[in-house]
């Protein structure tokens, strides 16, 4: 799964769009990401909406922790990858318990994004959708964190065969 979910996922943006960044180029994100069966999940959206709980319970699942609250992304020829910054690699703000160290993994390819947005409703049959970054369109989910399914709908899309 790991291989092919990541060049599917993780292509040059369409005609019109910027271009693939040049090799190294990089940008920090405010954002939270885990890695499950090989493929980095990028957890996106404001402070406080639920990313390092999110990325809990998917670690708790069997996920590994790549970044939280700050992620560098670089491009390369095969895609892009997610770093932590040094300063904060295996830490998780466990809110209720504290800074945590875990077991991290230094470089993830990635291969979605996770939007959260606890205000607004996901559509019910959302159109498939993008997010670029560095000039890569990478899948893109969009769902609400505080929902008991949050964490499985996060595993399914990396894995599912998508109907309709």
């Amino acid at each position: 799964m790991p291989r092919d979910v990541v060049a599917q996922a993780s292509r040059p943006a369409a005609a019109g769009l910027p271009r693939a960044a040049p090799e190294g180029a990089h940008v920090w994100l405010h954002a939270t990401c885990v890695q499950i069966g090989g493929v980095g999940v990028v957890l996106l959206g404001p402070s406080g909406v639920g990313k390092s709980d999110l990325a809990l319970r998917l670690i708790d699942a069997g996920a590994l922790l790549v970044a939280d609250d700050q992620l560098r992304v670089e491009a390369t020829p095969t895609g892009l990858l997610g770093r932590p910054a040094e300063t904060l690699a295996g830490l998780l703000e466990v809110r209720g318990l504290g800074i945590l160290r875990l077991p991290y993994c230094r470089v993830s390819p990635l291969g979605l994004v996770v939007e959260l947005d606890a205000a607004k409703p996901a559509p019910r049959l959302p159109e498939p959708s993008t997010y670029p970054i560095l000039g890569t369109e990478l899948r893109r989910l969009r769902l609400d964190p505080r929902q008991a399914s949050a964490a499985a709908k996060v595993r399914l899309a990396l894995c599912a065969e998508r109907i309709v």
